[in-house]
């Protein structure tokens, strides 16, 4: 059950924490400390882990999925431990933001899946599982990194509403609504049959 007695002061303090937290670009850090060139020069731009696997570099890619997600799950067990559950729910939402719009990057970040997939791990571990899966067996079947965050973004709700339906759904998804207005261009390249499969070098 949400927790309503915390107060204004630890929310805010909660939401700039996560939200700072969130917008590390571990992407960028990761390509640069590794030599691999700066993200936004290569593939689509992003500073995401798919992007960083058109460097051709796995154990980067591996590393940027490790550390976004990472975060997310610092941010949300941290404010659950001092705080209790109704501030594990700000926490994931503020580092989620903060890795959409971080503020280190003038607010042009990443579309958000590792960190997503994360929040949902601190949240609801099952739940999480389920939508880590969902990614991971949509990715073997089509092979289209951005489709199968589509499909496990959408169920992802769905998954914690079987699961836990005492809190976090809608919270939830406003995580996938923004996963899906990322990716906007994505979907008009699935569409057309352009985007491209995972793997592919940019």
């Amino acid at each position: 059950m949400l927790n309503l007695d915390i107060t204004p002061t630890a929310i805010i303090a909660v939401a700039s924490f996560a939200y700072l937290m969130g917008s590390i670009p571990f992407g960028m850090v990761i390509a640069k400390v590794m030599g691999l060139g700066n993200l936004r020069d290569i593939g689509s731009g992003n500073i995401g882990a798919t992007n960083v696997l058109r460097t051709g570099n796995k154990l980067a890619a591996f590393l940027t999925v490790v550390f976004d997600a990472g975060k997310g799950v610092v941010a949300v067990l941290l404010a659950n431990y001092f705080f209790g559950e109704t501030a594990a729910q700000i926490a994931g939402l503020f580092a989620f933001l903060g890795h959409l719009y971080p503020i280190w990057l003038k607010f042009k970040g990443g579309k958000g899946v590792a960190v997503f997939l994360g929040i949902l791990l601190a949240i609801n571990f099952w739940a999480g599982l389920a939508a880590c899966l969902t990614w991971l067996v949509t990715a073997i079947i089509i092979r289209i990194s951005s489709a199968s965050a589509l499909v496990a973004s959408l169920l992802a709700p769905v998954w914690l509403y079987l699961i836990d339906t005492k809190s976090g759904v809608l919270f939830v998804l406003i995580m996938t609504l923004l996963i899906w207005v990322k990716h906007k261009e994505n979907i008009k390249r699935i569409l057309k049959g352009t985007e491209p499969k995972i793997g592919k070098r940019g």
